[in-house]
């Protein structure tokens, strides 16, 4: 029986632990409509989530003929090129590309970039109120941190990060098919202006990740001039988007409890272990991307057959009281936590070390330069985008008692 389950409403987003909760009784593996994808097996513990994000060899991103899990006919093609990067690749296709842009995310390389990444976000903590109180921390902060950071990774002006900021924000939109169609031009620009930054990469070289990979196109290991807009596209958009929703969240949930602000406050050596546990608790990523089943199987003592769709829930795999106990609490000194905030496996995020640090980063600026931050509205005020899949805040108005 097909399960009748809103992932979109507010009451989900207020607090998922109750509506995972309630899912959760139904099965270990239930049968759902999920907006776009259709019907779909979902998991609701993390022990199958993992398996499902593991056993590539039983579930797959791609059917033998090359079709992407989650596409349906009607979307356009656009839409379809962008689809097609190294998060819906199976191997070897997803190693070859992956090993290219790897060592920019290595454990040292992105620990380097620690000092940088404060500053920028001091910067910005500086500015918060700089147009205007109150503030959206969402648009004035927790974009432009991560969006900042990622111009500077692959090499691209900041002074073009308004335009970023405008593509972004209309994926974060998508709550259907007209939401799908209405991204159309925001592609297309965006996919003109990647273009042109390759062209001229190739012309004049340049640092960053841009260049990097120009580099790796003219000594000619594998890739394509086609993937490679997309895999720029896939970096700015996965390297901003996630990380937004992380920093926001984290500040709502501080503000709403000062206690935990300010035990994270007295000691900013803390803020690690806050951050495992936001990314548990809030989960930006709700699911993971949907795969095919290529052979029949038994999950959770379901039969789940070859051919259809399964996803692994991410945000009921970290409120599953099999892994942490309470999971509903917000515990910022949780040991161990036990979440798939990044996922498993061999997609396991290439960005992780680097989210961690934006959103440490993120809290220890604001929360230096405005320790007494209040929300301007009531907490019941407090929306979140209707986008399937992505808890996102959207937006957050905040304003600095005097101090």
């Amino acid at each position: 029986m097909t399960l009748q389950a809103d992932f979109t409403s507010q009451e989900y987003f207020r607090n998922p632990a109750a509506g995972i909760e309630r899912l959760r009784t139904s099965g270990l593996v239930v049968e759902v409509r999920f907006p776009i994808v259709g019907k779909v097996w979902i998991t609701t513990t993390q022990e199958l989530a993992a398996r499902v994000l593991k056993e590539s060899e039983t579930f797959t991103l791609r059917e033998e003929s090359g079709t992407i899990a989650g596409l349906r006919w009607w979307m356009p093609g656009l839409i379809r090129t962008f689809a097609d990067n190294m998060l819906t690749m199976d191997e070897p296709d997803h190693t070859r590309l992956r090993g290219i842009v790897d060592e920019a995310f290595r454990r040292q390389a992105v620990l380097e970039m620690e000092p940088r990444i404060l500053a920028i976000a001091d910067e910005l903590a500086d500015q918060l109120f700089a147009a205007g109180s109150p503030a959206d921390i969402v648009e004035r902060y927790a974009r432009k941190l991560p969006l900042s950071v990622i111009c500077e990774l692959l090499g691209l002006p900041q002074s073009d990060r308004s335009k970023f900021m405008a593509w972004t924000n209309s994926f974060t939109r998508i709550t259907g098919v007209v939401g799908f169609l209405g991204l159309i031009p925001a592609l297309a620009a965006m996919k003109r202006y990647l273009e042109q930054r390759l062209k001229i990469a190739r012309e004049q070289g340049g640092e960053g990740l841009i260049a990097e990979l120009v580099r790796v196109e003219k000594e000619g290991r594998r890739i394509s001039p086609r993937e490679m807009v997309v895999m720029v596209f896939l970096l700015l958009g996965a390297g901003t988007e996630t990380t937004t929703h992380l920093i926001s969240g984290s500040v709502y949930e501080l503000i709403r409890k000062p206690s935990l602000r300010d035990w994270l406050a007295d000691d900013w050596s803390r803020a690690n272990l806050a951050i495992e546990e936001f990314l548990r608790f809030i989960s930006p990523v709700q699911f993971s991307k949907p795969r095919f089943v290529r052979k029949d199987v038994d999950l959770g003592g379901v039969r789940v057959k070859k051919g259809e769709k399964i996803m692994a829930m991410l945000a009921a795999a970290d409120m599953d009281p099999d892994a942490n106990e309470h999971p509903e609490r917000l515990d910022l000194e949780r040991r161990p936590n036990r979440h798939l905030a990044f996922g498993a496996g061999i997609h396991f995020c290439l960005g992780h070390q680097l989210a961690r640090i934006e959103g440490k980063c993120a809290l220890q600026a604001l929360f230096r330069r405005w320790p007494k931050l209040e929300m301007a509205v009531a907490d019941s005020e407090i929306r979140w985008r209707g986008r399937p899949g992505l808890r996102a805040i959207a937006s957050l108005p905040v304003v600095a008692p005097p101090q």
